[in-house]
């Protein structure tokens, strides 16, 4: 079967790796080139068993910060667009307890299906990207913060994932780089099996190994439309149809899979399917670090307060945080970049000179509960499967998702 990838972020690149494994022809089709978008500079962090989803109970009470404080990790700023009033009354909706505990059981139950994906990948291709599993640490800076921590971590562990409340001087025991922050922890969750990678250097490498077996990559190529046959899509159009840039043209496949993160939404509604899909823009940091032993961590680190997370990457140290609802808006405020540069500074003072900073940022496409939309949807042509929608856990979840809809195709 002829397949059509739509989008060659490490979603749409995991979904084709898996395709041509089963034996599936395969174009991958994108604007830009592969990781560019919301993969590129992620949080590095492959969090297989720690998925605790935003729309949780709590969001209720920060509510006032999120729409007001210009200093808050979460923002959200009101504009006349329906899909984000409708996305955000939707969010609203889902932070509720039962919710979360569902989000969260199914979010594990896919990432764990990730993790055996991830690891069929490095067995196939030995991806050079900058792996580690050295596990890691979610700081929590009071008694009280801490305490509410252990019933999120109760649920993970009773649906099998391994981990335990630590102390100050087991975080440090554990991670020594945190010597110097240890009076502002109360303690952490650790979960040792916890991993991270360079996803930029996971894109490029599975598009090298993909070309090699002869899958087809149209990249600096937009996705205009669809051309129907009945209630099928025939082919999709494209501003470079025979991928040589010769001009307008259809691409014809048996099947198609729409990974074009925060993008879905509009082609989506082409097809007459809703698709409640929003970016959640986040911003990173990519720092050279010290080498010296105790300087920079080795264990992947998530600062609860500040909402950033720490991840080594060979020689490099990613620090990533923050989620607005903003729109489309691509511009990277120096605020932002300082309030992450003085996270790495307050956290780990040893670990980098801060002399290249790499300022990055990405529209992650986001559904209001946390869920990815995976398979086919009756409101759109049955040849047409999606994969979008994972948040900040595109990374973690791209090769379950990809199993799951390859499997979808094969029903």
């Amino acid at each position: 079967m002829h397949v059509c990838v739509l989008g060659a972020g490490i979603v749409g690149l995991a979904t084709a790796w898996q395709l041509e494994r089963q034996g599936h022809q395969v174009t991958v089709i994108d604007r830009a080139a592969p990781g560019a978008g919301a993969s590129g500079g992620n949080g590095a962090q492959l969090s297989y068993s720690y998925v605790q989803p935003l729309a949780d109970p709590s969001i209720w009470k920060q509510l006032p910060k999120l729409l007001f404080s210009p200093t808050s990790p979460l923002k959200l700023r009101p504009q006349l667009d329906p899909l984000q009033w409708r996305w955000g009354m939707e969010f609203l909706a889902a932070c509720n307890a039962q919710t979360s505990r569902d989000t969260t059981a199914r979010l594990l139950a896919l990432a764990a299906e990730s993790r055996a994906g991830f690891e069929a990948m490095q067995a196939d291709i030995a991806p050079d990207c900058d792996f580690s599993a050295t596990g890691k640490l979610v700081l929590y800076a009071s008694a009280a913060s801490l305490e509410g921590a252990r019933a999120q971590l109760e649920l993970q562990r009773a649906m099998g994932s391994e981990q335990r409340l630590v102390t100050p001087d087991e975080c440090i025991a554990i991670e020594p780089a945190l010597a110097s922050y240890r009076g502002q922890m109360a303690g952490a969750v650790y979960t040792p099996s916890e991993c991270a990678a360079d996803c930029l250097k996971v894109c490029g490498e599975l598009l090298r190994a993909l070309r090699a077996r002869g899958v087809r990559f149209m990249l600096g190529t937009d996705v205009q439309g669809f051309a129907r046959s009945g209630n099928r899509i025939a082919a999709v159009r494209t501003s470079d149809g025979d991928g040589n840039g010769n001009g307008d043209g259809d691409v014809e496949a048996d099947a198609f899979v729409m990974a074009l993160g925060s993008a879905s939404h509009t082609l989506g509604r082409a097809l007459g399917a809703y698709l409640p899909v929003y970016p959640l823009k986040g911003y990173s940091i990519t720092v050279e670090v010290d080498p010296s032993p105790g300087a920079a961590p080795t264990v992947n680190v998530t600062d609860s307060a500040r909402k950033v997370v720490f991840a080594r990457i060979g020689s490099r140290l990613r620090v990533a945080g923050m989620a607005e609802l903003v729109g489309h808006d691509a511009s990277i405020p120096a605020t932002r970049i300082e309030t992450l540069a003085a996270a790495t500074r307050a956290v780990f003072p040893h670990a980098s000179k801060l002399e290249q900073l790499h300022p990055w940022t990405g529209m992650r496409p986001a559904t209001p509960k946390g869920l990815p939309i995976i398979g086919r949807l009756r409101s759109a042509p049955p040849n047409m499967l999606f994969n979008t929608g994972h948040g900040a856990l595109g990374f973690t979840l791209a090769f379950g998702s990809a199993q799951r809809v390859a499997q979808a195709l094969a029903a």
